[in-house]
């Protein structure tokens, strides 16, 4: 079943933090709508970075795995109402210099035509710490 035919609930939005766990970027593209924004957690403007389009979203996206080669949403939390819904997580992933990061975050969605059109992420400032 394509993304496109799912419902927009609790499950597709678990589904979607699954296809991040397993490092899926197939899976995670099928999810978004062609003209896709992700708003990243850090980045040089107010939003963050701002990623425009499926080919620069897919970058950024594939660009957390680079940056964090083991990285996990865990202990994930989800909500939808309407065209808007939320996902609640812990990150936790190391950097290849082996310092780790573990933080609650959260992902703001607007969904429309069955599929993610913006991905807002959020996630606490929590310094890196060194792996022990």
């Amino acid at each position: 079943m394509s993304a496109s035919s799912r419902p927009i609930d609790v499950r597709f939005l678990q589904e979607f933090a699954d296809a991040w766990n397993r490092h899926d970027l197939d899976a995670l593209m099928s999810f978004m709508t062609d003209d896709c924004v992700f708003e990243a957690v850090a980045g040089p403007d107010v939003c963050g970075a701002r990623h425009v389009g499926r080919e620069a979203v897919s970058k950024a996206f594939e660009s957390a795995w680079i940056n964090f080669p083991d990285a996990q949403w865990a202990d994930g939390s989800h909500f939808v109402c309407g065209d808007r819904g939320v996902s609640e997580w812990t990150f936790k992933g190391t950097k290849p210099d082996g310092t780790r990061i573990e933080a609650r975050g959260c992902d703001v969605f607007t969904f429309r035509d069955g599929r993610i059109a913006v991905k807002n992420a959020f996630r606490k400032d929590r310094p890196p710490v060194k792996a022990g």
